[in-house]
Order: structure tokens, then sequence, then C-alpha cells
């Protein structure tokens, strides 16, 4: 990929298009480089992974990621998904007094004092 250029998304069909085309008709991976502008390294990879897991290896992936992003970027969520949100935080602000440990201050200002520090001033 070149500097400045758009990464480009390839969808399912489109890379078992090019794996059976490399499989079934013994087209070579730098022929099919040339005619699908791909990089052959990302080809080779498609390869491995469909040897490995067959057509499953293109499933879309769920993601896990910060189940709290979603508070701060605006994305409507429905009060079921509000609700164990908030739960989950509950549950993790429990878990860090148990530790004694106190939140202090907000955002990049957000500092972590334990309680005997909170009790002396």
């Amino acid at each position: 990929m070149k500097k400045g250029q758009k990464k480009r998304n390839w969808s399912k069909e489109q890379k078992l298009e090019i794996i059976n085309k490399h499989l079934n008709e013994h087209i070579s991976v730098r022929s099919l480089e040339k005619e699908y502008n791909a990089d052959r390294s990302m080809i080779c990879h498609w390869l491995k992974k469909y040897e490995k897991n067959g057509t499953d290896a293109f499933n879309p992936k769920e993601r896990i990621g910060n189940k709290f992003a979603a508070l701060h970027s605006g994305k409507y969520l429905t009060e079921n998904e509000m609700l164990k949100l908030r739960i989950a935080k509950l549950e993790i602000e429990n878990e860090r007094l148990k530790k004694g440990y106190w939140v202090k201050g907000a955002g990049s200002n957000k500092e972590f004092v334990t309680l005997k520090e909170r009790n002396m001033k």
C-alpha cells in the first residue's frame, strides 16, 4: 500500500473468488496479484486461512473491545444496553473501592487516591 492510499476492504466473496482461481484454475499468486491489484502476501495469508478453516475463515468476527466506549461515542443505545453498561461500571467501581482507591477528578485530570490519603485531607 502506498502512502496516502486508502485501505481496500475485500468481501468474503472476492477473497473466495481469488482463492478458487488459484486452487481450481491453477492461476499463480503473482498473476492474481496483478489482475486484482492485491498484495501477494495478503493472498498467501488468505490461502493459509482457507486451508485451515475453509470458508468460515472469512466470516465477519464479533468485535470485542471497550464496552464503555459506546457511552462516549454518541451511539444510540437501547435501554437494556445502557443498564448493562451501568451495572458493569458500578461493578468496576466496587472492586476499586474494595482495593482502597477513590477516583478524584474526571477526564484527563483523573487520578486514583487511596482512602487513607482522602481521609487525611
